[in-house]
């Protein structure tokens, strides 16, 4: 927006020192009157020892000294004044040229201010912060655009291709090639739905409702028991009621990803645990699966949008549900959405365990949500 021009704060500061200078120095004058010339007699003053100066005399020898040294408090108080502000407002400098800069798209740049901490450090430091988090957040931005173009890119790549092999063979197979058009499509559709539930949990737009974690749990189980079924796995519920407040759609949505992760990583014959409870403030979804080794470094990784891994190609060959790359992904924004915390740890011989932790219901009617976390 235009703003008039007007004086800079260094010159203000200035003009406040010197302001201050003067007045002090004024005082200072009005005391030495007030409390000593004006107790000096005005006549003249003799004595056996000679002449006494009187108030008069006294006046004119103080009143042009007094004068000029006011002259010279203000002339240094401004240069002194301008010199100081100058020395105190070097930081915001320095912030103002990272901001500028940030404006222009360089994140990557930092204040650094060096020295002892104080207000104008504890702001750079603030903003050095911010920035980081900034380019970190675009940077994730970018990896996630990359590859969702990449992932929407491959089905409809594969079908242009196989409609233009099929359109020179004349020995082509409609119906298998309808087949597997389908599922090619099917698998874009569900990438899209994927993209549209992780724009909606970052955004955090819903009205809270109570809602109890281990009926979600329930349903989310129900709904995937024949896959694992069909897998040979052993599933295993059980738990508390685990009352919070959040978006049922969202949340129902938190928990089948969960188990959904939990029975397509999974061996042959392995298990899923899926528990919940109350703990303090706080409400608990547990998912435990048996599975491959997971490698600490990996583990830090599961949460990031489009991460492959071996079981989720293998998956994909024998015709499972390998989703889209986006369980976990959207599992913790779903997660931030809430407030809650999402935890995972490799489980000891293989597998993971996934925790989930929000608020219960009166402690998440006391925060207010919803509330957007970026």
């Amino acid at each position: 927006m235009g703003r008039r021009p007007g004086l800079s704060v260094r010159a203000k500061l200035a003009l406040s020192y010197a302001a201050v200078a003067v007045l002090v120095g004024g005082l200072l004058l009005a005391v030495v009157w007030v409390f000593l010339l004006r107790y000096v007699p005005d006549g003249p003053l003799t004595t056996p020892r000679g002449f006494i100066p009187n108030r008069g005399d006294l006046e004119r020898a103080f009143v042009p000294r007094a004068r000029l040294a006011m002259i010279f408090l203000l002339v240094g108080s401004l240069v002194g004044g301008w010199w100081l502000a100058g020395r105190m407002l070097a930081p915001l400098d320095r912030i103002t040229r990272a901001t500028r800069l940030a404006a222009r798209g360089a994140l990557d740049h930092r204040i650094a201010l060096p020295g002892r901490q104080d207000e104008l450090r504890e702001l750079a430091d603030s903003f050095d912060t911010m920035l980081a988090r900034l380019e970190a957040h675009v940077a994730e931005q970018r990896r996630f655009a990359a590859n969702a173009s990449h992932e929407l890119r491959t089905p409809l790549a594969t079908m242009q291709a196989m409609i233009e092999v099929a359109r020179t063979d004349p020995d082509r197979d409609v119906d298998a090639l309808l087949t597997r058009l389908h599922e090619i499509n099917a698998r874009a559709i569900e990438l899209t739905e994927s993209l549209l539930l992780l724009s909606r949990a970052e955004q955090a737009a819903f009205v809270p409702e109570p809602v109890d974690l281990s009926l979600l749990a329930e349903e989310a189980l129900e709904e995937l028991l024949p896959l694992a079924e069909r897998r040979g796995l052993q599933v295993a519920a059980g738990g508390d009621p685990a009352p919070t407040l959040g978006s049922p759609a969202l949340l129902v949505q938190l928990a089948s990803n969960l188990v959904l992760n939990a029975i397509v990583h999974n061996v042959p014959g392995g298990t899923v645990q899926v528990s919940t409870r109350r703990a303090g403030e706080v409400v608990e979804l547990v998912v435990e699966n048996t599975g491959p080794v997971v490698a600490d470094d990996l583990v830090a990784r599961l949460v990031e949008p489009f991460q492959r891994g071996s079981e989720r190609v293998r998956a994909e060959q024998r015709g499972d549900h390998a989703g889209v790359g986006l369980g976990l992904a959207i599992v913790r924004t779903i997660t931030r959405a809430h407030r809650g915390r999402l935890r995972i740890r490799a489980r000891d011989g293989g597998g993971l365990v996934v925790r989930v932790e929000l608020p219960t219901a009166d402690v998440a009617a006391a925060r207010a949500l919803p509330a957007r976390v970026d």
